[in-house]
């Protein structure tokens, strides 16, 4: 892969594309993003963007953002939404729209699809169900170019910026800490994962369908994970189990809430039915290979570092 090609992102203004771009910067590419408002982020500060204004819905959009590009990164995705269909509208649908489009802009480039470890799982929750289906739709895309497609799986990606994770350490900051079942949950810190990303949209490695983690790919209990938040923000972690019951409950309720409010939930049944699997710990087999990527950020190093950066952004107090 030629090293002056453009690299075009979707999703670039969420919390990964974020990251991604600031990485692809670092590596000294040119980079083209999608976006349907204002760029201006001080992780971006002093970095070259060629802006196309859009949507994945907008076909002549999608034209300007994948023509003669190198490396396609699809990262747009909804991570919440009201009803199955507003998750399919985008997470399979989208994924097909700028596939078909990258394939016939820019026909010789790598297409690397951002997925999710949830989608291993797609009966547990609508966004798993999606996330599989935008999957499927890549696959269906890239039918005849099977060696162009890569997509990737990450787990629970955290750190700077972003809002998802947050809840975790204001959980975590309780004078009693909660712990929900009694699985097994991988994590990757955001630059790591960025790192890992960017080095398969430069060429690096075959095509396929890879999973990230961090040095840890047996995941963690919930009783660690909980313990590694609480002492990031400086508890000593005095723990409180809730029942899987009360979760899903939970989740009903949260539902209720977001359809009399119009507005999609800030979580859900199926993302309590997400939180209780047993096993979202990864295997060698669907790791990406050590000789393209090492996390370098443990869960220790990184939630500290990621509870300081909200402390000093005021997001935690």
């Amino acid at each position: 892969m030629s090293g002056d090609g453009v690299i075009c992102v979707s999703g670039a203004t969420g919390f990964l594309g974020l990251h991604i771009v600031a990485a692809l910067a670092r590596a000294g590419r040119r980079i083209r993003i999608l976006a349907q408002r204002d760029v201006a982020h001080e992780l971006w500060r002093g970095i070259a963007l060629d802006v196309v204004p859009g949507r994945l819905e907008d076909s002549r959009s999608l034209e300007r953002l994948t023509l003669g590009a190198d490396t396609v990164i699809h990262v747009a995705g909804l991570v919440k939404a009201r009803d199955a269909s507003e998750f399919l509208r985008v997470n399979r649908d989208g994924t097909r729209a700028i596939a078909q489009a990258a394939l016939k802009y820019a026909p010789a480039s790598r297409f690397v699809a951002i997925s999710s470890l949830a989608a291993r799982e797609p009966h547990l929750s609508h966004y798993a169900a999606s996330k599989r289906a935008g999957e499927e739709a890549a696959r269906h895309v890239y039918r005849d170019r099977q060696g162009q497609l890569v997509i990737v799986r990450p787990p629970m990606i955290y750190g700077p910026w972003d809002r998802e994770s947050l809840a975790i350490f204001k959980a975590a900051s309780h004078s009693l800490v909660p712990i929900v079942g009694s699985g097994r949950m991988t994590v990757v810190h955001v630059t790591d994962a960025a790192a890992a990303i960017v080095r398969l949209a430069v060429g690096a490695g075959s095509a396929g369908l890879y999973a990230l983690a961090d040095d840890n790919p047996a995941g963690y209990s919930p009783r660690e994970f909980m313990g590694e938040a609480a002492r990031a923000v400086g508890r000593i972690p005095h723990f409180a189990r809730i029942p899987g019951g009360a979760l899903i409950i939970a989740g009903q309720a949260w539902a209720w809430w977001g359809r009399l409010r119009g507005r999609a939930p800030i979580f859900s049944v199926g993302k309590a039915r997400e939180i209780l699997h047993p096993d979202w710990s990864i295997s060698s087999d669907e790791l990406l290979p050590s000789a393209i990527y090492q996390s370098r950020i443990g869960i220790s190093e990184g939630f500290r570092a990621t509870a300081a950066w909200y402390k000093t952004a005021k997001w935690l107090t």
